[in-house]
């Protein structure tokens, strides 16, 4: 029910961001998520009725989430000072495993220790948590300054820079530099194109743009990730493991591993890029599937001990090396490439396509499982060969540039950006300068 109610909500998620703002869209979020929340645990005498409210309430919850997933890295991105855009925006989509680990254990510690309906109406009431803080500590974060000026509200937009790129100058050379920069493209964007659903393939930089977003998408969830994300406890009967608490372990302690490396990953985008991570990822997963596959055939043959263990080992070391890149790359690479006219809907089509590749995650893999067994893995192997050549033929870097700058990589000088550049005082603020904040 939450997918279906992402789903609904997508088409309406730009317009919110857009419209609203990035704030109040994120807030409509987070009040969508609680009150989702909070059906859930609502308590019914009628088995019938407390069942529709629950089916309802994961319906709400999967419409705020994705309200608040279209506008949080929109302004986390455009709000972020260029020298750590990367990193702040990539550790926002690793934050996923954290709440996976409370969820995992919370889920865990309940089936242990607790008896009746407390076992489903803690975990289910925790969902509340952490929307809860994000709708408290929203109001004291700045709005995004593109949002600000593309809404008539340059000043409050200079003051938002001023603050938090310029140490409170009014008069930095940088702050300056780049209200310009942003205020000239918006402007060009807004007088060379449009901004509805068509714009995303009107040009051949947009349908560049939207290829990789749509790859970007697919490679996330269909890269083998999918079958441990939902069928870790098929997997581990496969190789002889078939204890409930053991494999409850498994999977709490895969999740912490993965946003370790996920996180640890992250403090680095800005300094090797993204396609180097990409390729880090593609390349290890590659390797650590088609080693997973060939142990799954020793165990399906001689049942060794050995072999089993190895497959475990080749799972966590999977999980490693994919999140170096795409736990945390899918959303940030995705509105980095876009520009500002099309961001909400370009993140938007992200989102479709993750959410038809968890689809096909669903229907797909446990059918291929149980009539294939460990031999369906070699149809991920070969989406892995076609993924490594797609990151290391297409994929644009975007180490570097702003926001702005980034349309050149797509546009050329032709961009609203490039145009921008040509129109602007010939001088240039390295974008390395030192940001300190009280």
């Amino acid at each position: 029910m939450p997918g279906f109610g992402g789903l609904f909500v997508l088409i309406f998620a730009p317009y919110i961001a857009d419209g609203l703002g990035r704030k109040k869209g994120t807030a409509i979020g987070c009040v969508f998520v609680v009150a989702g929340a909070l059906m859930q645990c609502f308590p019914q005498k009628n088995h019938s009725s407390r069942d529709a409210l629950y089916l309802i309430g994961r319906f709400i919850m999967g419409f705020g989430s994705n309200i608040s997933n279209g506008t949080c890295p929109l302004l986390i991105t455009e709000v972020a000072h260029p020298r750590h855009r990367g990193r702040v925006t990539t550790i926002y989509n690793t934050l996923w495993y954290l709440g996976s680990i409370v969820a995992a254990w919370t889920c865990f510690g309940t089936l242990k220790n607790q008896t009746g309906n407390l076992q489903w109406v803690l975990p289910t009431g925790l969902q509340c948590l952490m929307p809860g803080i994000q709708l408290l500590s929203i109001w004291f974060v700045p709005e995004s300054p593109r949002w600000l000026i593309s809404k008539g509200r340059e000043e409050e937009a200079r003051q938002v820079l001023v603050k938090y790129h310029g140490n409170n100058d009014p008069d930095d050379e940088f702050v300056r530099w780049e209200y310009a920069e942003i205020l000239n493209t918006l402007r060009l964007e807004r007088e060379a194109s449009g901004n509805g659903w068509s714009e995303l393939w009107r040009t051949k930089g947009n349908r560049k743009r939207c290829a990789l977003i749509i790859a970007t998408a697919i490679f996330s969830q269909c890269s083998g990730n999918g079958l441990v994300s939902y069928y870790l406890a098929a997997i581990l009967e496969t190789i002889g493991i078939t204890d409930s608490t053991t494999q409850s372990l498994i999977n709490g302690g895969l999740t912490i591993w993965c946003w370790l490396v996920s996180l640890f990953a992250a403090f680095f985008v800005d300094r090797i890029g993204r396609r180097f991570l990409f390729l880090f990822a593609g390349v290890g997963m590659l390797i650590s599937f088609s080693v997973w596959t060939a142990c799954s055939a020793v165990y399906a043959k001689t049942e060794s001990a050995s072999a089993g263990i190895a497959v475990v080992a080749m799972i966590f070391l999977f999980y490693g090396v994919a999140g170096a890149a795409w736990p945390g790359l899918t959303v940030s690479y995705t509105v980095e490439i876009l520009p500002y006219s099309i961001r909400a809907k370009g993140l938007t089509l992200c989102f479709c396509f993750t959410a038809l590749s968890g689809v096909f995650n669903q229907w797909v893999n446990p059918l291929g499982l149980q009539q294939l067994e460990w031999r369906f893995y070699f149809v991920y192997i070969a989406v892995l060969v076609i993924e490594c050549l797609t990151i290391y033929f297409f994929f644009v870097e975007t180490k570097g540039p702003t926001l702005e700058e980034i349309a050149v990589l797509f546009d050329g000088d032709d961009s609203a950006a490039g145009i921008a550049k040509l129109q602007a005082q010939e001088k240039s603020v390295p974008l390395t300068k030192e940001v300190e904040h009280a």
